[in-house]
Formats: structure tokens, sequence, C-alpha cells
């Protein structure tokens, strides 16, 4: 029976190290004294991220089987990793807000880009314009760009026009006036 259970915690090491070696991001919470349904809401408000409950030492082990180093000292107290493999903007957003509103949460730090953050880089992360936004922004910097182009290519032409018809417009005074 001690087999089995070691194969279980196994698994749930290749588990977690696989998520680990997944996600976009990784980050650590402690989440003490909330509710079931807190934990539930919680969930819900993620987005594009897994918030699984983990023991730390499988937690730890599976850090260290992907690659990741800087964490060891997060893995005290009861410890919920969110696993994000969508917009990490938005997963840090879901848990700033939910800590705002649920005091209990606390955000330890985490993994971004493979490196250990800590939680003041979470919430530097959580202050950051959503993927869309920064999108939407450059996009509409390059349409004020390229329409700032097109009146600069144009002008030359427009110049010339008026330039044109001034003369012409001189040319036939003259003739009139002869």
């Amino acid at each position: 029976m001690a087999d089995k259970i070691r194969a279980d915690k196994a698994g749930s090491v290749a588990e977690l190290t696989e998520r680990f070696r997944e996600s976009n991001a990784t980050v650590l919470t402690e989440y003490r004294g909330l509710t079931v349904k807190q934990l539930t809401e919680l969930r819900r408000s993620l987005g594009g991220a897994e918030y699984t409950v983990a023991k730390n030492t499988l937690a730890k082990r599976a850090a260290t089987d992907a690659g990741l180093t800087g964490l060891d000292a997060l893995f005290t107290g009861p410890t919920a990793l969110a696993f994000v493999s969508g917009d990490v903007v938005e997963a840090a957003k879901g848990l700033k807000e939910f800590a705002k509103a649920n005091p209990l949460l606390v955000i330890k730090g985490g993994v971004f880009e493979g490196k250990a953050i800590t939680a003041a880089d979470v919430a530097k992360l959580a202050d950051l314009e959503s993927r869309e936004v920064l999108l939407a922004k450059l996009a509409g910097a390059m349409k004020a760009s390229m329409g700032n182009a097109a009146a600069l290519f144009q002008a030359p032409l427009a110049q010339a026009v008026r330039t044109v018809a001034a003369l012409q417009d001189k040319r036939e005074k003259e003739g009139a006036d002869a």
C-alpha cells in the first residue's frame, strides 16, 4: 500500500511539473480562511487560469523538476497555484481584485516567463492594461500614423494644384487686361 501512495505522489508531482512547464505564468497564493464558496468564486474570476490547491512538498518538487528556481521560500502555509494559460495580465487582475475584496487571499509571488517574481511584480502585472487594449492602442497609433503619412504625401500635390490654378488665374487676368 505504501508503494501505491508513493506512486500517487509521483503522479501528482508529474502532473504539477507539466502544468508548470505549459503555463504562461504561475501565481502562488495562500488561501487560509477562505470558504469553498469563495474559492469557487475565485476560480471563476480567473478566466484563463486553473486554480489548484497543492501540498507544498509536492509543488516544490514539481517546480524543481520543471527547472524553476527561486520559489522555495514561497512554499509555506496552505498554498494554491494559479496556472495561467491565457492572458497573464487578466489573471493577475482577477487575483488582485479578489484579494482586495477578500483579504484572506494572500498573493505570495510566482513565475513569469520562467523567472521567479514577487507579489509586488504580480501587482505590477495586474496594473497593466489587457492585451486587447494594448493592441487596440497600437492599431489606433498605426492608423493615425498612416493618416498623417497620407496627408503628408497629398500636401505637395495639393500645393502644386493650387500653384497651377493661381498661375492660370494670373494669365487669364493678364490676358483680359491687355
